[in-house]
């Protein structure tokens, strides 16, 4: 009854963070799946975490060793505990957690919130209390993954999924009241089902958005794709999670795997390496300028879209995603621009198109990828020959104001007014035509292919239902 009261007052709440002392910065280390699967031990666990202190990925942020699936035994002792394999792990994981820590990182491991993990070893279905003791009590864990495999019948857990994983957030959190240490803290791996951007940061500080990723520019650009609709929620003590970083794997080229990268810490999820590391990927992993963004104390939000570009605004296109992203940081306007082409193409954007610069004045620009001071810009930029799959990212900081007498008067026009820009004597401002502003009319035509098509499909949708309704009379 009284975890049915906490749930039922959960589901109630305001969407707050999770706001207990942990997971105030989005997450940065090493998971051992995407990598290893289940081909792991206690020896490549510390070998692994020696080569990210000495590699600097430590001192870069790194700081979490996670342990994925299949370090247990596949069945529980007799008091009822999960038992690390002796094969795999014969020093114990207590033993592991501590040298872990003896380097300076943190540490990470897994469970499921059903009966079983995705590999069928033990879950943590109504052994939650007893989990998250041996966990943070006597393995000496930092970090719950907690996954979303074999799923008790609906007779027997008699709850949806934010009843399962609040489950676990009760015991973590209560087991943090009872020890007065700080909880453990809680990434949820449920695939993004349900939209856990609604209501998982009520009870855990990352969840993620999707399905698995893999290691192909397509995986990376439907990723893009689905969470551009709700970057908006990330922010202090609760985060999307976009996956683990696939940098240098597979056949991804270095363009996208700068693009890859350079997405998901901006957008500000969790980033999570497991890549074989070479000099260039090594170069990716560690940009300070791009990592700073990621790990802002100020701002907690990342960047949102605010242009589609290719295809007209708030398109669902897993091949296509969004070009044109901006956001804040303590150091000025984050820039993004996606080329989504497999070819190589100019990227351009209006100061008026972002909502956090302002109108009148001129801006320095920043690369964080050249690490170069590009210049101060008036009223917009555009990047040259953007590579296939590549990525621009771009600081901008306030230089004072534009220059006087510069035409239009206004440099953003509402496109469906010719009679928006005034002066105070009630003196129209004309429109700019097609030669004074590409950027502007571009917008117009695709603002209007995509009222249209908008239109289109509402009436396609009407026709449709009264269909329905006829055949129900």
């Amino acid at each position: 009854m009284m975890r049915l009261l906490l749930t039922i007052s959960l589901l109630l709440s305001p969407v707050l963070a999770l706001d207990n002392g942990v997971g105030r910065l989005p997450f940065m280390g090493f998971n051992t799946w995407n990598a290893y699967y289940c081909h792991i031990d206690e020896s490549l666990i510390l070998n692994t975490a020696k080569l990210i202190v000495s590699l600097g990925l430590a001192d870069a942020g790194y700081e979490y060793m996670n342990i994925d699936d299949c370090y247990s035994e596949k069945e529980r002792n007799s008091a009822g505990d999960i038992v690390e394999s002796s094969t795999r792990f014969p020093s114990g994981m207590r033993n592991l957690t501590d040298r872990l820590h003896d380097l300076g990182l943190k540490a990470g491991i897994y469970s499921d919130s059903g009966w079983f993990t995705c590999q069928l070893y033990p879950g943590s279905f109504q052994n939650e209390d007893r989990d998250a003791k041996l966990f943070r009590d006597t393995w000496n864990f930092d970090l719950l993954k907690f996954d979303n495999c074999a799923v008790p019948h609906d007779e027997v857990i008699r709850e949806g999924m934010i009843g399962r994983y609040s489950r676990m957030a009760n015991a973590l959190s209560a087991l943090s009241k009872s020890t007065g240490r700080d909880p453990m803290l809680f990434s949820l791996c449920q695939w993004g089902r349900l939209e856990p951007w609604l209501w998982a940061r009520r009870l855990g500080h990352t969840w993620r958005t999707t399905d698995d990723i893999s290691s192909k520019w397509s995986s990376i650009a439907k990723i893009i794709n689905q969470n551009s609709f709700h970057a908006w929620a990330s922010d202090f003590y609760g985060h999307n999670d976009l996956d683990i970083l696939e940098v240098g794997n597979g056949k991804l080229t270095n363009e996208e795997s700068k693009t890859h990268f350079t997405v998901w810490a901006l957008m500000k999820s969790p980033l999570l390496i497991l890549t074989k590391i070479s000099d260039a990927t090594l170069q990716i992993l560690t940009n300070k300028e791009i990592i700073a963004i990621n790990q802002d104390p100020i701002i907690g939000t990342g960047v949102t879209p605010f242009r589609w570009g290719y295809r007209p605004n708030y398109t669902n296109d897993p091949k296509y995603p969004a070009q044109y992203w901006s956001g804040e940081s303590q150091n000025g306007t984050v820039i993004m621009m996606i080329n989504v082409h497999s070819r190589s193409t100019d990227l351009q954007f209006s100061f008026s198109e972002s909502p956090w610069l302002r109108l009148g004045r001129q801006y320095a620009i920043r690369d964080l990828w050249t690490h170069t001071d590009n210049g101060t810009f008036v009223r917009g930029f555009t990047a040259r020959a953007v590579p296939a799959h590549g990525v621009v990212a771009l600081l901008l900081q306030d230089a004072g104001d534009e220059p006087a007498g510069l035409e239009p008067k206004c440099a953003f026009y509402e496109w469906w007014s010719a009679d928006w820009c005034y002066d105070h004597n009630r003196v129209q401002a004309p429109n700019p035509n097609p030669a004074d502003s590409e950027v502007f009319w571009n917008l117009r035509a695709m603002d209007f292919v995509y009222s249209a098509s908008s239109a289109f499909e509402y009436l396609l949708r009407r026709i449709v239902l009264i269909g329905l309704r006829r055949d129900y009379m």
